[in-house]
């Protein structure tokens, strides 16, 4: 009498191990973000000395942490106006996060082809350069933080 072979296993792992990733980078974000609330990084120093702003640059990043401390306190103009490229990408940012978890709650993982991210990787960084150049300029110095 011969047993049969174990079948092989090739279901697609559970929800709950799928979503794992999705909810470790929501509850990271969620945390800083409560972080920046409670500490208002709008005190000199509160969180630390920004290397480019202490050579007198502002880098693209430079105003993200009020950014997020204005946001949580529902103050979308003063976020804006400390780092506009950082609110105005929110809605890009938002819907790759509700792609990316949507595709694993569906186990139909978010397929972005290379090209299309090499593409995108570019534009972001060009934008993000163009940014911190205009803003260190007199004509862009309303963008600065």
């Amino acid at each position: 009498m011969t047993l049969a072979a174990d079948p092989v296993r090739t279901a697609a792992p559970a929800r709950w191990r799928r979503m794992v990733p999705p909810a470790a980078v929501v509850g990271g974000l969620a945390a800083a973000s409560l972080a920046l609330h409670l500490r208002d990084p709008h005190e000199q120093g509160s969180w630390g000395l920004c290397p480019s702003a202490a050579v007198g640059i502002s880098c693209p990043g430079c105003g993200g942490l009020r950014a997020v401390n204005d946001l949580s306190n529902l103050q979308i103009g003063a976020a804006a106006s400390s780092n506009l490229l950082f609110v105005a990408s929110l809605p890009f940012v938002l819907y790759a996060l509700a792609r990316w978890t949507h595709g694993r709650w569906t186990g139909r993982p978010w397929a972005v082809p290379a090209e299309r991210t090499a593409a995108g990787t570019w534009v972001v960084l060009v934008v993000m350069a163009l940014f911190a150049v205009v803003r260190n300029t007199p004509a862009g110095s309303w963008l600065a933080p």
